[in-house]
């Protein structure tokens, strides 16, 4: 074949000896030597099967072939290097699709929408694809290769498979019926939770969450008195304004408003709800490495009290 004879570097000597129209010159353009640029230019006229160029004392000039090979090499040349130009750029992480998921309602941290336009701004050309699901769901999206990053809530069993790194980390706080009793304190004990129902989420949606939450009541001295489910962290509002019980839940949950419902802070040892990035342990792109820095930079250079949401 023809094309197993011209090579991108052919077409570029000959574009430099279009555009300067003289051999010497097009050669120190090069670097190399005249000689070999001749030679290249005569073998590509003897695979094209055409002459390129006419040659005279001054130097050379366009043939009517080599006009018309002018627009094809330009075009061929171009198209060329656009391709290894998106290949080194998705190579580096500059552009793809990223699978990214979401748990346990983590996208109401404010520190979240900040990550994701930080990362954004940094790399314009990825596209990024959410979803919402529980720690258990997407943790089997990442090991079974349908996500790439997860911001889920640890602690996570460690089988080799993933790799999981701290992000954030905030306090929980009461949400109570807005016409409570409890709600005429500034601060709560959780002992003072005791013998109200208690709603939260089906623990195999949030085993981590779950846990901090019944463990930091029996510190306390108070055995949870399970009341009503709710299917996940974010339809527990709803229930509690609807005056099923009260809630123990992420301090970031409070930025939503509802009528029904309150929110106080826990006097005294709260539980704790971080937020972790996981990732596959074998999976090394650029594009998932570069997300997983820029989102901890992020975090890092924001203080937490600014991801504080102010309880009413």
């Amino acid at each position: 074949m023809i094309l197993d004879d011209i090579d991108i570097r052919r077409l570029r000597y000959f574009l430099v000896v279009a555009d300067e129209k003289h051999f010497t010159r097009a050669a120190d353009r090069i670097g190399i030597r005249q000689p070999p640029l001749s030679m290249q230019i005569r073998q590509l006229e003897e695979t094209v099967g055409a002459r390129l160029f006419t040659r005279h004392a001054k130097g050379v000039e366009l043939t009517a072939a080599g006009r018309v090979f002018q627009d094809t090499a330009l075009d061929i040349v171009g198209r060329f290097e656009d391709a290894v130009t998106q290949v080194r750029r998705h190579a580096a992480g500059q552009t793809g699709r990223l699978r990214l998921g979401f748990a346990g309602a983590t996208y109401f941290h404010p520190a979240i929408p900040l990550i994701i336009r930080a990362y954004r701004s940094a790399y314009p050309d990825v596209v990024l694809s959410p979803e919402q699901s529980n720690t258990p769901a997407l943790l089997a999206g990442l090991r079974e290769g349908r996500l790439d990053v997860a911001f889920i809530r640890p602690p996570v069993l460690e089988d080799g498979l993933l790799s999981v790194r701290a992000c954030l980390d905030e306090d929980m706080v009461v949400a109570l019926p807005a016409d409570h009793p409890l709600c005429d304190h500034d601060k709560l004990p959780l002992d003072a939770v005791a013998g109200e129902n208690l709603i939260l989420f089906p623990r195999d949606i949030g085993p981590g969450l779950y846990d901090s939450i019944v463990s930091a009541c029996n510190e306390a001295g108070v055995s949870p008195k399970l009341g009503q489910e709710a299917s996940q962290i974010v339809s527990i509002i709803p229930l509690v304004a609807a005056g099923f019980g009260v809630s123990i839940v992420p301090r970031s949950v409070a930025s939503i408003r509802n009528e029904g419902a309150v929110y106080r802070p826990i006097a005294g040892k709260s539980p704790r709800a971080p937020i972790a990035i996981a990732t596959r342990t074998d999976d090394h792109a650029k594009l998932v490495t570069s997300f997983v820095t820029s989102a901890v930079q992020t975090a890092r250079s924001n203080a937490p009290a600014d991801f504080a949401p102010a309880l009413r």
